[in-house]
């Protein structure tokens, strides 16, 4: 079947008027002879978004290797038919949640529509809500699996469907052998025919408030303000997404003071008019909520990302802002968790290997076991016995028993009842982290991050890293080298490579999960900060000659 012929099947079955038009208006110029809408085409039909442990993310657009109705219905069918192969013969149920983003109410009902078609009890969340309140209604309506349309922190133009699975997973996101699994048959459901011949069925359930009043409930029970919060002034960015509703009701509810607010990103808004990239770890992505911060005299700053999945922090300097490394949060987190958890059997903390080893020395300070595992909170919430995980790209998980993924609201309060304990105390944010080298000494962790409009250059890179391995970085002798894409131990692989240096840093390189990068994560000791940040630097400007 030619390119075109495959383009007007899937027009045929596609029901968005929207995407519809692109791609008859596509067409018209691939038939008029336009080279560029030929190879526009092309791109299109060149394959499909592939179903895998983060689920599907990709531009909004039509065509099968873009995020679309047709594509969503084909996933929420097989999905629908993976979990009625693992059932015991009665209907799963399923919830489904959504956030801002373009098109992600219209991928959520047509989720619950298909998935009630199949003959499942599909649970509609009531509204546009974070990401962690789905997660969290998996958990406490019990419920088989869940559904989240968003993008989380992706560029405008994407959305995407993430994956939860009840039961023994434990409200957890889908990993190896399910993605496969799931996969294999969203595979079938698009090889038997149209989109439109699937059952539907409009009788699902929208649920009730009292599942985001549970939230709220047990999210705000994480810290509760301290009398020390009183008068605490502090900064609030939603980034445009749909965390501020929630937020809002948990500090009421835990009785902080409310926020200065960045009024110009606080409200939902699927263009992200204000920021080129929504993510409060990418340059530019703060410089409102600085200003506000600013101008009144606020003590920290606070950020979720678009879906509050993620949490940024910032703190000011004698010149300007500093956002923490999501390592320095991390570090700062589990220390609480730590000292909470002191004592009791089995607790541990966890990490994904990429995120900085000072928390094995903060479980070991305090007698607690540690796990590294692959990146994503995918593996980290399976972390046995685990009190509290992290991953050095902002997120945290800091109430296991309530919510099996990272959370940004939630990690959010838990920052506050910090800063307000300190306050109380004389102490800012900044000297929490002064104490925190105190326990375990000075570590520093950065990261080089190339940026690619071709994407097979990051495969080819680690092919290369593989074939003529790195001996030095810098003065640094490369003591051990590591490939964990085929763990000797029979483990869960990832294309991942780590080396451990002669002088006690590291150095670990990965494709991102979610964006066309190429990653590169360090992490130095030395005898104070100020060494530390030397060695840093000295290791970066190594990682970037070796890169070039």
């Amino acid at each position: 079947m030619s390119t075109v012929d495959e383009a007007r099947a899937w027009l045929a079955q596609d029901p968005d008027p929207e995407t519809r038009a692109e791609l008859e208006e596509l067409l018209a110029r691939v038939e008029a002879g336009d080279e560029a809408a030929a190879s526009d085409l092309a791109s299109r039909f060149a394959g499909r978004l592939q179903f895998g442990t983060a689920g599907l993310r990709g531009a909004i657009g039509a065509g099968p290797l873009r995020m679309n109705r047709v594509l969503v219905a084909q996933a929420a069918a097989g999905f629908a038919r993976y979990l009625t192969a693992q059932g015991d013969g009665s209907a799963p149920t399923v919830v489904i949640g959504y956030d801002g983003r373009k098109n992600s109410d219209v991928f959520a009902q047509d989720s619950a529509e298909l998935f009630q078609g199949a003959g499942l009890n599909a649970v509609l969340l009531p509204r546009r809500l974070p990401t962690p309140v789905l997660a969290f209604a998996v958990r406490h309506l019990r419920a088989d699996a869940g559904v989240m349309v968003t993008a989380s922190h992706n560029p405008p133009e994407d959305n995407g469907y993430k994956v939860y699975l009840g039961g023994a997973d434990g409200g957890a996101q889908i990993v190896a052998p399910a993605d496969a699994a799931i996969a294999a048959q969203i595979q079938a459901v698009a090889d038997e025919g149209s989109v439109a011949d699937l059952p539907r069925a409009s009788d699902y359930r929208i649920a009730d408030e009292d599942v985001v009043e549970a939230y709220i409930a047990s999210t705000a029970a994480v810290a509760p303000a301290p009398a020390s919060a009183d008068g605490m002034r502090w900064t609030y960015t939603a980034m445009h997404g749909v965390g501020w509703e929630t937020m809002r009701a948990v500090l009421e509810r835990a009785g902080y003071p409310l926020p200065d607010l960045v009024e110009r990103q606080i409200a939902p808004d699927a263009s992200f008019p204000t920021v080129s990239f929504p993510n409060p770890e990418e340059p530019g992505a703060m410089d409102l909520s600085y200003e506000i911060a600013g101008r009144t005299d606020a003590d920290f700053i606070i950020a979720n990302d678009p879906d509050a999945d993620r949490v940024a922090v910032a703190i000011p300097t004698s010149d300007g802002w500093r956002r923490l490394t999501g390592n320095d949060l991390g570090l700062l987190l589990g220390l609480r968790a730590a000292r909470a958890a002191q004592g009791t059997p089995g607790a541990s903390l966890a990490c994904s290997l990429v995120s900085s080893p000072g928390l094995g020395a903060i479980a070991h300070r305090f007698g607690l076991d540690w796990h590294e595992t692959l990146t994503g909170f995918k593996w980290i919430s399976r972390a046995p016995g685990m009190v509290f995980g992290f991953e050095e790209a902002l997120g945290y998980l800091v109430n296991p028993e309530t919510v099996r993924d990272k959370d940004g609201i939630s990690a959010a309060v838990a920052v506050l009842g910090l800063a307000a304990e300190a306050r109380g105390r004389g102490a800012t944010i900044a000297e929490l982290l002064d104490e925190l080298a105190a326990e375990i000494g000075h570590v520093a962790s950065g990261q080089v991050s190339i940026r690619v409009e071709d994407v097979s250059i990051i495969a080819r890179t680690m092919e290369e890293l593989r074939a003529d391995p790195p001996t030095a970085f810098g003065d640094a002798d490369v003591e051990r080298a590591d490939d964990l894409l085929h763990p000797a131990d029979g483990a869960p692989g990832g294309d991942i490579l780590r080396y451990l240096l002669a002088d006690g840093s590291r150095v670990i390189f990965r494709p991102s999960g979610t964006e066309p990068k190429l990653k590169a994560y360090l992490d130095v000791r030395g005898s104070s900060a100020a060494d530390a940040q030397t060695r840093l630097t000295a290791l970066e400007a190594s990682v970037r000659a070796y890169l070039a």
